[in-house]
Parts: C-alpha cells; sequence; structure tokens
C-alpha cells in the first residue's frame, strides 16, 4: 500500500506575498501536486496534508529565531496554495484524506503519523511539496529511519534555496535510497 504526503504546500510558503515564501520554485510545481493528489485520491490511496502551524507569539518554538512568523493558526497564510486548497476542500470528508497540523520540520515529530501509515498496512510514501530542503528532507530522512519505501517527485518539491533543493534531490537518491522521479 502506498501515500501521499502533501507537505505544506501553504499560501505562507508559496504565495508571492506569503511570510516565508519559496515564490516562483513553489509556484512551478502547483500543477503536478495537484495531479498527483487527484490521481492518489481517486485511486483509493491515503492521502496526506502535513501542514505546518504556529501560534501568534510563541517565543518557545525553535523556529522562533530562525525564521519570521509563518503559517500562524487562525491566518490565511495557512491556507492551501492554488488549485490545491480547492482539491482538498472537494475531498476533505472522504476516507483516505486526512489533515494533519505538524508542529516541526518532520511530519512523523509529535505527530501520529505513523499510526494512521501502519494501522493502513502502507510500506510506501510518495512526497511532494515545500520545501525540499526542510521540511520534505526531514520527513523524508524520518520516513527512511521507520523503513518506508520513499518516492519523491522531483518536479512537485521546491525550495527557496536552489542549492539546497539541488543537494536534497541527490541525499533523498544517494543516501536514503528513495526514488527520485
Amino acid at each position: 500500500m502506498k501515500a501521499l504526503i502533501n507537505i505544506d504546500y501553504t499560501y505562507d510558503f508559496v504565495a508571492d506575498a506569503g511570510a516565508l515564501t519559496c515564490g516562483m520554485p513553489g509556484q512551478r510545481i502547483e500543477g503536478k501536486m495537484v495531479e498527483l493528489t487527484k490521481g492518489f485520491i481517486q485511486n483509493g490511496d491515503y492521502v496526506v496534508f502535513a501542514i505546518d502551524v504556529h501560534y501568534k507569539g510563541n517565543q518557545y518554538h525553535p523556529e522562533t529565531k530562525l525564521f519570521p512568523p509563518h503559517n500562524v493558526r487562525g491566518t490565511a497564510g495557512r491556507d492551501l496554495f492554488g488549485a490545491l486548497q480547492d482539491v482538498y476542500k472537494e475531498n476533505k470528508l472522504r476516507e483516505n484524506v486526512y489533515y494533519m497540523d505538524k508542529t516541526r520540520y518532520s511530519a512523523f515529530a509529535g505527530t501520529d503519523l505513523e499510526i494512521k501509515l501502519r494501522e493502513r498496512d502502507i510500506t510506501e510514501l510518495h512526497l511532494v511539496g515545500v520545501c525540499t530542503d526542510i521540511c520534505v528532507l526531514h520527513t523524508t530522512v524520518d520516513a527512511y529511519n521507520r523503513g518506508f519505501k520513499i518516492v519523491v517527485y522531483k518536479d512537485a518539491v521546491a525550495s527557496y534555496n536552489q542549492a539546497g533543493h539541488d543537494w536534497a534531490l541527490g541525499h533523498f537518491e544517494q543516501t536514503l535510497g528513495a526514488m527520485v522521479k
């Protein structure tokens, strides 16, 4: 069994006016993100929207010292970007669609993601989203450490840092044994 993990494809991370945007590189992958998500949903595969969440004024979160406020609960910055928001809205009541909050780079850190995957006998994860060298990277490393087979779509991941993006794609393949396609 397989699952698609959509990572942090939100207004704040993708839109030109987003609080911590990767901008055009993120916007370019929208079509592929939508295509893959619709395909996985229609095929009956499990689709997870793993979305970063922060709280206004939280001085204790480690990212507070690294990045400006972003993906703050209750703001439009946390909405899924572009047509992916419509895909989610149209399918959010389906049994095979799961929207989850995450508070760290990895979708596994402090969440019930692994439980949800294991109870469905999922052994293969397909990863898409932003940023390739931050949240996608940390989720991929944690998936590897948990024994999942991993597929990363190079035309459905993006970053604001091209060098980091390129490095992460190589790391997925060469160090984590992921299929990059």
